[in-house]
């Protein structure tokens, strides 16, 4: 009800709905996938798991978010399907992404695991690609202690959904092979996976829904103050302006000199504030290195891992100690600058 999909199927993470999300798109061995590099890992993984290779589109560096004219430079006769992640919690250029798909034929997914709550085009998300993945992980905009969802309007990707969380049975009687003992019989048709969220984690993402806008809106708010109140540091870049009121507001990442980067990092983790990089391109990490990809593929995204430092953002952060992290940065970029 709160996206206006016509399906949502519940899971046990945000990593197993995009399992089978690529699964449900029918992506298999020799399989391309295009995404951003500027992920959390999860979102190649998924396509590792079915036999498809990752194929990594570089970013818009002012959003992060994935560089649409790269992804289609991309594209190859193997691509199946192509991947937009809603970097931070901004939304991606969903129209531009779902005319590429469309363009070429390919499956259109949303790894919207840090957008839930955000909008496109005054719409929230869960809407615009053929299938959209929401996380439910304990930092994300609700939590079910750990869970993630598949929103589609399409009656073939649900079903083939519910069947690959629950071992890939069946109970349908109009899907069974023996039809013989159809009131009680169920089969398994795919080979599946124990996916499914447990009641309790249903019940406390349902209770958490009721608080989700709330929590956006604080978010939003923590996010404007910090744009105000770090406005006038030199040397630091901040997230675009424009994505201040349809943003979910994930992480808030602000921008240094790569030179100084890892001291700024270092200094203000010393100084008790909770940071973080988001992220380091997938393919740099020594897994993909050891499957071929190499440094260089994407130079935005590298150049944004090389200057990002993502600060606390939470609902419940207080301003006084929004107040303290922007004096740390403002003592720390002096220093450094």
């Amino acid at each position: 009800r709160y996206s206006g999909a016509r399906y949502c199927v519940a899971f046990s993470s945000g990593t197993a709905a995009l399992h089978a999300a690529y699964f449900a798109a029918g992506i298999g061995h020799g399989d391309e996938i295009v995404m951003p590099a500027l992920t959390f890992a999860a979102t190649a993984n998924a396509a590792l798991y079915l036999g498809a290779k990752p194929v990594f589109a570089d970013i818009h560096s002012g959003t992060g978010n994935i560089d649409v004219k790269d992804a289609e430079r991309k594209l190859t006769k193997r691509t199946k399907a192509i991947v937009a992640v809603d970097y931070a919690g901004l939304p991606a250029e969903l129209g531009s992404v779902r005319r590429l798909a469309k363009k070429h034929k390919l499956v259109f997914i949303e790894d919207a695991a840090q957008g839930l709550g955000a909008s496109y085009k005054g719409k929230k998300l869960g809407t615009f690609a053929d299938m959209t993945m929401f996380s439910f992980h304990p930092v994300k905009s609700i939590t079910t202690g750990e869970g993630g969802a598949i929103l589609t309007d399409d009656r073939s990707y649900y079903e083939k959904l519910q069947m690959f969380r629950t071992h890939g049975l069946t109970r349908d009687p109009k899907k069974l092979k023996n039809k013989t003992h159809a009131s009680w019989h169920q089969e398994m048709q795919i080979l599946g996976y124990n996916y499914r969220l447990t009641d309790i984690q249903a019940a406390l993402g349902t209770s958490q829904m009721k608080k989700l806008d709330r929590f956006i809106k604080t978010r939003r708010i923590a996010a404007k103050r910090y744009v105000e109140l770090l406005a006038d540091v030199p040397g630091i870049t901040l997230p675009s302006r424009a994505g201040l009121e349809n943003s979910a507001h994930h992480l808030f990442v602000i921008r240094v000199d790569k030179r100084i980067r890892d001291r700024v990092f270092e200094a203000l983790r010393a100084s008790g504030i909770g940071v973080q990089v988001h992220y380091l391109p997938v393919y740099l990490h020594p897994y993909y290195r050891s499957l071929g990809y190499r440094k260089g593929l994407c130079p935005s995204a590298e150049t944004y891992a090389a200057q990002a430092i993502s600060i606390p953002l939470y609902p419940t952060l207080a301003r006084r100690d929004q107040e303290y992290v922007v004096k740390k940065i403002r003592e720390i970029i002096g220093k450094n600058h």
